[in-house]
């Protein structure tokens, strides 16, 4: 599937939400549920700022879908979200089985950025979503975000510049 004008300005919000969690302290991840009609119907950012590792906003999706959404509702919506999910966030997404992800950049971006700026790399295998859930629809990264998103992450690890 191709990346729609819609598809944009839902990114935009989940790069805006991880702009909104390291300006809170926390790092820079947002995402967005959309309903297969085009609403809103959740979004959150990272959390993790307190100690629990898995306040993640995609497994928040999961959680929120899991108890708001039929199974059918479920599958036709989309999540979009700043970063490509972790491990945990994409088999969360496959248990409760939500549709389409869309994604601005990739864990294949962020560990390359964390290795670059000699960041210690995350307890948890960056693993693409499809090899956690292989019928997952998933589309990204988005070239449009690299920039903004490598900057947020830059922030939260190095001084801005």
């Amino acid at each position: 599937m191709s990346i729609t004008d819609t598809d944009l300005a839902h990114l935009r919000r989940c790069v805006d939400l991880a702009r909104e969690a390291l300006d809170d302290g926390d790092e820079p991840f947002g995402s967005v549920l959309v309903s297969g009609n085009g609403v809103v119907l959740f979004e959150d950012r990272n959390r993790v700022k307190d100690g629990d590792a898995t306040r993640h906003p995609e497994f928040a999706i999961s959680r929120w879908a899991a108890e708001h959404l039929s199974p059918s509702e479920r599958t036709k919506a989309t999540v979009y979200t700043s970063g490509e999910h972790c491990p945990m966030c994409a088999a969360s997404h496959g248990w409760v089985g939500l549709g389409r992800i869309v994604y601005a950049t990739s864990s294949a971006q962020l560990v390359s950025w964390l290795t670059e700026w000699g960041v210690p790399g995350s307890p948890v295998a960056a693993l693409p979503i499809t090899e956690v859930v292989p019928a997952a629809v998933v589309d990204g990264p988005v070239p449009a975000f690299a920039d903004e998103v490598r900057d947020l992450h830059r922030r939260r690890f190095l001084q801005p510049g």
